[in-house]
């Protein structure tokens, strides 16, 4: 049984930095991607970086690129690793609800849209204060 669990929100001074967690178990690294995503109050989900496969290939949505980073710890074993993203100087618009979710094939990560992506966190807030 897939589970992802988040972690590390809460307040980061506008300009700051902060290293979401989500835990991943019951899920090999070689078979897929993990996804961050968010969604801020009013609006939509919307994508924000993947990573995945045996390479740990990295994607970082155009609209995040330069603000954020995505990495994991795989040194545990294979079906239990750790998925990071780092939000860089933080913005305001930044404060939002952030998921990791599990993405096998790649494309709905990719894509941004999380459709069809049914292993999900249960979200860890972070609030960007000015």
């Amino acid at each position: 049984q897939v589970q992802l669990v988040e972690s590390g929100g809460g307040l980061v001074q506008s300009g700051g930095s902060l290293r979401l967690s989500c835990d991943v178990s019951g899920f090999a690294v070689k078979d897929g991607y993990i996804g961050w995503f968010r969604q801020a109050p009013g609006l939509e989900r919307e994508g924000v970086a993947c990573i995945g496969g045996s390479a740990g290939s990295k994607y970082i949505h155009d609209s995040m690129k330069g603000r954020v980073d995505i990495s994991r710890d795989i040194s545990r074993d294979k079906e239990h690793f750790t998925a990071y993203l780092t939000i860089l100087k933080a913005k305001a618009e930044d404060t939002a609800d952030y998921y990791c979710a599990k993405d096998p094939l790649g494309v709905s990560c990719l894509r941004g849209t999380g459709i069809g992506m049914n292993d999900w966190g249960q979200g860890t807030r972070v609030a960007v204060s000015i």
